[in-house]
């Protein structure tokens, strides 16, 4: 395969059984760069607005980046995107793992499935030959058994596996897709959308690695990022031994590791559940990493039952632990295990449990309503891993908390103990102690999440420079730069854990070896700032509501009661209207038409 900048596309309609190839223009390949810009790109030119999450026309759309599949350092993410089961806005779900890399080399970028199956069935992809395969012998079953029997089927190891488990099957609303048995496009639900789909999974093997415009500046450009990479106290040394469990202890000391449902930013506890414990305990057995991957923070962990598998990582360990008030690190392990069989992603299963245990001590859930499974107290290493199988069949009451914190809050008229922002749960951070990443929170486009805009790097970590976290002052635009600069790295199909070593002018350097497209930084900038507009003028489309930037009122009104953050809030409104006034959006918080023409849009 010769290199080219055009975007290749497997569009596969499942109603009809119709599998053909399109392209899109190295027009569109510059403006939007490919992974999360042309998976955007793509979604906006299919999707009027008002459909149905589970209804033919939502499309499902598999996109790897320019640089998926390559040499470069962290090479091998992919997104998945669709109009989302949870929130109603864009779901654009990041994954790593290998599956990326080997659908780059089947000569294919993006995959794109439309309509609906009559019956489950499966993609096939071999190099160029693409076809459906019957699934139903494979419904049901999770994500490992299905990965290993599809393995056999396809008669090669080397065969990657994306799918399904029963959470996706029986459209738990935050079900997630897995990939190579441990990796997942967590959030959003984009995994319910290809049950709705009747798609177990996307089997994918090739042989053709993608060509740079000019191999020997590419493969110098790369060498000397993955030196940097190697050589940085995070990503060489942090990273690789504790995995992302490293930031237990550094965000609880900050007293912004929220406790039982957002109630408190520090947990008594943190000791016996950090990445430090899973060393102690011996439950860590080795790291691993992702395609191209010079970091390998993966936890690879077996349990004293002899159950093992990986992780737990930093956000679920904590959705799992601290944010239930969970301290048994064998339970959240174990509940980490079941998430990854059933599909479940566990920042929002976690934290919808964290939110029915809340419910149920201030007797708004009763006891009975439970059908006999344990009680919803915080604490319960045993309700944490009950109720996942629960969740993923809808089983009891796992089939309110399939639906998701907000719903599950708003049935019993308590929509304020859902700690979700657009409907998407927050992960493992108390803006009240990090007022941009309280921002970074409101203003994502896809709802509660840390991987838009991590402002946790500047304003605890310093990375690239120490931040006042308390601070309001300049942090709109702290976070729209990290914004921008997000999806530029997401739509290159590299790692967001490279940019604790590399900057702006690092992926730069790699993007133009590889593309030859000569951006300026000013250049690729604007287009990561032309996704992060798209993205929020197709949530208008989808009904967002004017007002929806915004934080759970805990955050905004309670106060911190305890540790080094004690008596603040999240200042939301000291930092709103510069965003806005800085990307050129209305009061509402919508981009104004001046916005769109500059940047090239019609949306």
């Amino acid at each position: 395969m010769g290199f080219t900048n055009k975007i290749r596309i497997l569009k596969v309609d499942l109603s009809s059984g119709q599998i053909s190839r399109e392209e899109l223009s190295e027009e569109v390949s510059k403006k939007f760069i490919g992974g999360r810009g042309a998976g955007t790109y793509l979604l906006n030119s299919l999707l009027k607005g008002d459909e149905d999450v589970f209804s033919e026309a939502n499309p499902l759309i598999f996109a790897t980046g320019p640089l998926t599949g390559t040499a470069a350092p962290t090479g091998g993410r992919y997104m998945v995107l669709c109009k989302s089961p949870l929130t109603g806005l864009v779901a654009c779900s990041n994954s790593g793992g290998h599956f990326g890399a080997e659908l780059k080399r089947t000569g294919t970028d993006i995959v794109c499935v439309v309509g609906k199956a009559q019956e489950p069935v499966y993609l096939y992809v071999d190099d160029d030959k693409a076809e459906l395969r019957s699934a139903s012998h494979l419904w049901g079953l999770d994500t490992h058994k299905t990965t290993a029997i599809l393995k056999e089927e396809a008669g090669a190891e080397s065969a990657k596996v994306a799918c399904i488990g029963p959470a996706g099957e029986n459209l738990v609303r935050y079900a997630c897709i897995i990939n190579d048995l441990h990796r997942a496009a967590g959030r959003s639900g984009v995994g319910a959308v290809m049950g709705s789909k009747k798609l177990k999974a996307i089997v994918v093997t090739g042989a053709t690695r993608p060509e740079p415009s000019d191999h020997d500046k590419f493969m110098e450009t790369v060498k000397a990022r993955v030196k940097t990479l190697q050589e940085n106290p995070v990503t060489g040394q942090g990273l690789p031994a504790l995995g992302t469990k490293v930031l237990d202890n550094i965000i609880n000391e900050h007293g912004a590791y929220p406790t039982r449902n957002f109630q408190t930013g520090v947990f008594e506890s943190t000791d016996e559940v950090c990445g430090e414990a899973l060393v102690e305990k011996g439950y860590l057995k080795k790291n691993r990493g992702c395609y191209a991957c010079p970091i390998k923070c993966a936890r690879v962990t077996e349990l004293p039952s002899g159950n093992k598998g990986e992780g737990p990582e930093y956000e679920s360990g904590w959705a799992l632990g601290a944010a239930a008030g969970v301290k048994d690190l064998i339970a959240i392990t174990e509940a980490n295990y079941q998430c990854n069989l059933m599909g479940l992603d566990t920042i929002s299963y976690g934290t919808t449990v964290a939110c029915a245990m809340e419910l149920f001590e201030k007797g708004l859930i009763k006891k009975d309503e439970l059908e006999g499974g344990p009680a919803l107290t915080f604490g319960s290493s045993e309700a944490i891993v009950f109720y996942a199988q629960k969740t993923a069949y809808r089983q009891g009451f796992g089939d309110k908390l399939a639906e998701g914190s907000l719903l599950l809050a708003k049935g019993y008229g308590a929509e304020e103990y859902s700690m979700s922002v657009k409907g998407q749960e927050l992960p493992a951070y108390d803006p009240r102690g990090v007022q941009g990443q309280g921002l970074s929170f409101a203003t994502s486009n896809r709802g509660g999440c840390h991987v838009r805009g991590y402002l946790i790097a500047p304003e605890i970590l310093g990375i690239p420079e120490k931040l006042d976290p308390q601070s309001t002052e300049g942090k709109a635009q702290w976070v729209k730069i990290f914004q921008d600069l997000t999806a530029v790295i997401d739509s290159m199909g590299m790692c967001l854990f490279s940019s604790f070593a590399l900057g702006a002018e690092d992926y730069l350097a790699i993007l133009n070896a590889f593309t030859g497209f000569d951006y300026s930084l000013d250049e690729m900038m604007e287009c990561g700032e032309r996704i992060w507009n798209l993205e929020r003028a197709l949530n208008r489309r989808f009904g967002m509501a004017p007002g929806a930037d915004t934080l759970p009122k805990r955050l905004l009104k309670e106060q911190m009661p305890e540790g080094p953050q004690k008596g603040h809030t999240v200042r939301l409104d000291e930092m709103l209207p510069e965003y806005y006034e800085l990307r050129g959006w209305d009061e509402n918080g919508f981009p104004k038409k001046e916005t769109l023409e500059r940047l090239g849009l019609d949306a």
